[in-house]
């Protein structure tokens, strides 16, 4: 995408006036039955972010040129960027506690085939899927996992049309979902609010800053630590999560779609997303370690943009400015090593390891730069992400998710329900 259209100055106002609507509402806690609900600026911020996505309401079409929600969707992976630097930034000075707890860290992983003990067995038995269901029910749907099932299957046959299902439903509701389950079930004194953090660790950025959000944000006294488990965590399952759903998940998923069927041919549901179908290949996005020089000047918008987020719950812009530019400069570091690296990690996970190392608490300057970025609060910069992403929904996405059915909503939030659950009990069990 052009660089002039990234810089959209009405792009970043709009998304600046409704983080600092957000920001000024606060964090509401809405009381359901044992539990609460937490509400915080990152979901107000979609809502309002969709009602004016010209591509779902009219009205905001007559002020809002589409170019504009095209722009947005770059700046989602770009802006959520400096929120993973400031995530890495609390697992340097943790790093003993963190250590001490790695077997929980590590065998936690294994939740994330929760994903379909429960969701599957609902698909088949109760929704009839065929084998849509094992697309839709053997991970959370991300990038990654979309390669794997596209070079198994294709993505235009019944598992690639239940892999997009998923996808498309955790693109638009995805981060929100987390970010209430994760709240409610902090609320409910359950489980180790350190085994929650962990299990925010997903492996997607927007859905893990959501999720360590709204635990953090219910217990605030406890916010260093519990970030830094649910980033240690995410680190693990980039390291980890691609194989674990490539030689386990997938293959389990299949002997237990076996064993629900047998030989009964459950009647496909893919007569109602054909459409979806032939739409169904990801959009391939420019990465943005590929043109640093133009990711540099992107970055510094996504960052300006956060910074004056960051004024309402946060510091003030004097005081926060060196914080949002150590944020800066670990982010292009972590892209730099991302396209330079011998090796591949994602550059989520590059930046996470740069803001790690430099915050170590035997680094020399480590203690003054955690105190700068204590000026930067972890909530107000990733409420712009979720503004962004409101916005960014294009008419394909709508489309996608008005063909995929209601089946596949219920089945893909029962995905991300088994996933968290299921990773939060094996963390609480060995903590």
């Amino acid at each position: 995408m052009p660089l002039s259209k990234l810089l959209d100055w009405r792009l970043h106002a709009l998304v600046i006036l409704i983080s600092l609507l957000s920001e000024a509402i606060g964090i509401l806690r809405v009381p359901m039955g044992p539990g609460t609900l937490l509400l915080l600026p990152l979901f107000y911020a979609f809502i309002i972010g969709v009602l004016v996505n010209p591509n779902v309401t009219r009205t905001a079409g007559k002020f809002i040129p589409g170019s504009v929600s095209q722009a947005a969707g770059p700046l989602i992976l770009l802006s959520i960027m400096p929120f993973i630097a400031r995530f890495g930034s609390t697992i340097g000075p943790a790093i003993e506690d963190l250590i001490s707890a790695g077997p929980a860290l590590i065998l936690q992983e294994l939740g994330n085939l929760g994903t379909m003990l429960i969701a599957l067995p609902v698909a088949v038995l109760v929704f009839k899927m065929g084998r849509e269901a094992i697309g839709a029910t053997y991970s959370i749907a991300r990038e990654p996992n979309i390669a794997v099932i596209s070079d198994k299957y294709g993505l235009k046959g019944p598992e690639g049309i239940g892999v997009m299902g998923t996808y498309v439903v955790g693109t638009m509701f995805g981060t929100l979902w987390f970010a209430l389950m994760a709240g409610y079930l902090t609320s409910l004194d359950i489980l180790d609010p350190r085994a929650l953090a962990m299990a925010c660790g997903v492996g997607s950025g927007s859905m893990v800053a959501a999720c360590s959000a709204a635990i953090a944000g219910s217990l605030p006294e406890m916010k260093d630590e519990l970030l830094a488990f649910a980033g240690a965590s995410n680190l693990m399952t980039y390291a980890t999560g691609l194989y674990l759903t490539l030689f386990v998940a997938l293959p389990i998923a299949e002997k237990l779609y076996t064993l629900l069927t047998g030989k009964r041919q459950a009647k496909p549901v893919g007569a109602q997303v054909n459409a979806a179908a032939e739409a169904s290949e990801v959009p391939e996005e420019e990465r943005p370690e590929k043109n640093l020089g133009k990711t540099a000047i992107v970055m510094a918008a996504a960052c300006a943009v956060a910074w004056v987020a960051n004024t309402i719950n946060g510091a003030g812009l004097i005081e926060a400015l060196p914080g949002m530019l150590i944020l800066y400069v670990m982010t292009m570091i972590g892209l730099a090593v991302t396209r330079y690296a011998p090796f591949y990690l994602p550059g989520v996970a590059w930046v996470s390891l740069v803001s790690i190392l430099l915050t170590l608490p035997w680094m020399p300057g480590s203690a003054w730069l955690v105190d700068q970025l204590s000026a930067v609060n972890f909530l107000a910069i990733v409420t712009p992400v979720l503004a962004y992403a409101g916005l960014a929904l294009s008419t394909r996405e709508l489309a996608m998710f008005r063909q995929a059915g209601w089946k596949l909503v219920i089945i893909a939030l029962l995905v991300f329900t088994g996933t968290f659950v299921a990773s939060a009990m094996i963390a609480d069990l060995l903590l």
